[in-house]
């Protein structure tokens, strides 16, 4: 599944992903008259420019070959066909795409020399399983770029890729905003005993008495401590959210401080270390890769204040379910709330017996909007399109192992 994620945490090498452009914080200001909650907005990216990383790839001679993972392009047809004018694009069939399938082909150069990867949703295109030292030795050495949708890593070893002179790019710049309002939502939830109020609300009796009971549990997120790990695009968007709207205090923790005008901006305090971020926060809301390891842990539980929440709407990884639990039982957290999970599908049984009290569980939804899927395309194409004609790719991950 896609992984919401920004800048790194010390715990692991700083990663590329830090370097993607962030948008500019939105406005306070009333949406144009021209928008309406049924009206997708095309984002607007910023400029690639030329760059000795890249060669164009675009000449007189036949058009490159670009092959498109998964479904068809569903939304930006004007785009597409500006795409498919550039490029021959060759789709492979879902039974083509199944690891085995897939890898004889590669073998066999069934679809040439191409010189791109396009993978512009997340549900479809992954047939093949991960793309490891086995997939990516066979890929041609014309391959230049494999933009994908989503900003997970788990499923593509980028390294490698660098390595073998491909650049990766993701398209997690698209999500930042359904993932920032998702987050703010479970955020309100665990100030608001969501959990509690919804599992109540179907039976008369159980209804009347959250009625009574479920304003001792609930508090105004007014002047409480918001702590963010993880102060890239989606941190930066959570904090403005919560700021702005609700006046929380907003702390934050990151492998890079950001600027004085950022900060600034954001009303936002920088704490030298996770420790000191946990302790002063009321709730703690993760943003960073799952490349961070297991941040939230049976140690670091012990820094929540008494009653104080978590909200995790980054990686699964991030939280040790089984400790989580534990402080749970101990009636040491006021709150939870976990959009992502270890082992997705499933849940962690033993979170499961506190969702009629304190914990929200919802189902890798944070990122997944119209907006979104929109983005994701739009933003896949863009990046083939500028490095196949020798600009920068917007988004890319992993130029410090190009070759």
């Amino acid at each position: 599944m896609a992984e919401p994620t920004n800048t790194p945490m010390p715990t692991a090498p700083p990663t590329p992903r830090s370097a993607s452009p962030a948008p500019p914080l939105p406005t306070s200001g009333p949406q144009s008259l021209s928008s309406s909650p049924t009206t997708t907005r095309i984002p607007l990216w910023p400029h690639s420019r030329a760059t000795s990383l890249t060669v164009p790839v675009l000449a007189s001679g036949p058009k490159p070959v670009v092959l498109h993972l998964g479904d068809p392009v569903q939304y930006n047809q004007a785009t597409f066909s500006e795409f498919s004018s550039m490029f021959k694009i060759v789709r492979p069939s879902a039974e083509e795409r199944t690891r085995p399938a897939f890898l004889a082909a590669l073998r066999e150069r069934k679809w040439g020399d191409f010189a791109a990867i396009f993978r512009p949703f997340w549900d479809t295109g992954g047939e093949m399983g991960r793309w490891d030292a086995e997939l990516i030795s066979l890929l041609p050495d014309g391959v230049r770029i494999l933009a994908g949708a989503g900003s997970g890593h788990d499923w593509v070893d980028v390294k490698l890729l660098g390595q073998k002179g491909i650049l990766h790019c993701d398209s997690g710049l698209a999500a930042g905003e359904a993932v920032a309002d998702f987050a703010v939502a479970l955020i309100i939830g665990t100030f608001r005993a969501l959990p509690y109020c919804l599992s109540s609300a179907t039976k008369p009796t159980s209804f009347q008495v959250a009625h009574e009971r479920a304003a001792a549990l609930s508090h105004n997120l007014r002047g409480h401590v918001l702590g963010v790990v993880g102060f890239g695009n989606i941190g930066q968007q959570v904090a403005h959210r919560c700021s702005a709207a609700f006046g929380m205090q907003i702390t934050y923790y990151d492998v890079d401080r950001k600027s004085a005008a950022v900060e600034t901006g954001l009303h936002a305090r920088y704490c030298m270390t996770l420790q000191s971020l946990i302790r002063g926060a009321d709730c703690v809301v993760l943003c960073v890769p799952g490349s961070a390891g297991t941040i939230i842990n049976s140690d670091s539980l012990r820094w929540f204040k008494p009653g104080a929440r978590l909200v995790n709407v980054a990686s699964g990884v991030l939280v040790d379910e089984d400790a989580l639990a534990d402080a749970l039982d101990q009636d040491r957290l006021g709150g939870v709330a976990l959009d992502v999970h270890t082992d997705e599908p499933h849940i962690f049984e033993r979170l499961k017996e506190f969702t009629d009290t304190k914990v929200l569980l919802t189902c890798h939804n944070a990122g997944g909007t119209v907006e979104t899927h929109v983005g994701y395309e739009e933003l896949c194409m863009r990046n083939i399109m500028a490095v196949l004609s020798g600009r920068d790719a917007v988004t890319p991950t992993n130029t410090e192992w190009l070759r």
